[in-house]
């Protein structure tokens, strides 16, 4: 049998985080610009209210992969114990910004002054959440020294251009908005290139495609999948907003007015080959345990056992 039919005769099922989150863009693109079907591939994405939902459908074997944040990963795509395998690197962090009012930007002028402080999040265990925990360790400040206040999103946009509070962690569009309109300042931004080495003094990884511990999907499959998703990574770095936002399906692009100011702020968080090495696997496996609780019944072997990155060596050296 040609290999190329029997690769179209199984479907890969993909859990994703909301379709909405620019995580998720690269795989939406994949299948919204027919990567997928090129690659001889059979794909179906299956969106999840939260990177929790499609981390615990992995585990489960639900679904055969799943991209999903990697403290989700860890401590929800778990089985028997062994977290799931990194296949493909998505975001090296969220595309959030650490803001300060504009009234207080005189006496807050890095991470390390809001001990003491109130700081506002969206909600516990977002992506932004969790990094601004990252943030305030690098910068040396015990995390029960700040007060950290959940607003949800509008309420925390509000709260910073009021100056209710001496800090909060926001994605975009609010990041710009509050920036643009004069009523914030920012502190720490981790949209930027690098963002992860000048803000947690490593490289990391925060997004990724997962295989279950246990997998055993073909090294083809794996390989035309990361083929394709090297493609829509170059895709999302090069097309224009008007050209994505034609190609995507309704539920990826979020609102029309916000997708042009989402994508600019996403575009440079992505690891534009996928590669995730060793020591940036085992990075970002020291922040997550430093701020995310661990099931005790996890047990994190060493980072070489954790990255299935052949099939990804193998796209990168013979691309099509």
């Amino acid at each position: 049998m040609i290999p190329w039919l029997v690769l179209l005769q199984t479907t890969l099922t993909i859990a994703t985080g909301p379709a909405s989150g620019p995580e998720s863009w690269p795989l939406w693109v994949a299948q919204s610009e027919g990567y997928f079907t090129q690659e001889k591939l059979a794909v179906n994405l299956a969106p999840a209210r939260a990177d929790t939902v499609a981390a615990e459908a992995l585990a489960h074997h639900r679904v055969d992969l799943a991209a999903t944040s990697l403290d989700a990963a860890i401590t929800l795509g778990h089985v028997g114990g062994t977290p799931p395998k990194l296949v493909f690197g998505l975001t090296a962090t969220p595309a959030a910004v650490l803001v300060v009012p504009a009234s207080q930007k005189e006496t807050i002028r890095t991470v390390s002054d809001l001990g003491g402080k109130t700081v506002g999040i969206s909600a516990p265990g977002t992506a932004a959440a969790l990094s601004l925990l990252s943030l305030l360790d690098a910068a040396g400040v015990a995390v029960p020294k700040v007060t950290v206040k959940s607003y949800g999103d509008r309420g925390l946009a509000s709260a910073i251009a009021a100056g209710e509070i001496a800090a909060g962690i926001v994605d975009e569009p609010a990041a710009t908005r509050l920036v643009d309109e004069g009523q914030a300042v920012v502190l720490a931004d981790l949209r930027k290139k690098d963002a992860d080495v000048k803000w947690l003094g490593v490289a990391t990884v925060f997004s990724a495609v997962f295989a279950a511990a246990d997998t055993k999907l073909d090294p083809a499959q794996l390989t035309a999948l990361c083929r394709a998703l090297l493609r829509a990574l170059a895709r999302l770095d090069s097309a224009t907003p008007e050209e994505l936002r034609a190609a995507l399906p309704p539920d990826a692009r979020g609102f029309p007015e916000d997708f042009a100011t989402r994508l600019a702020g996403a575009r440079e968080t992505y690891l534009r080959d996928g590669w995730v090495s060793p020591e940036m696997l085992g990075a970002s496996v020291a922040l997550v345990k430093n701020r995310t609780a661990i099931p005790v019944k996890v047990s994190i072997p060493g980072v070489d056992r954790l990255l299935l990155t052949n099939p990804l060596r193998a796209a990168i050296e013979s691309p099509r």
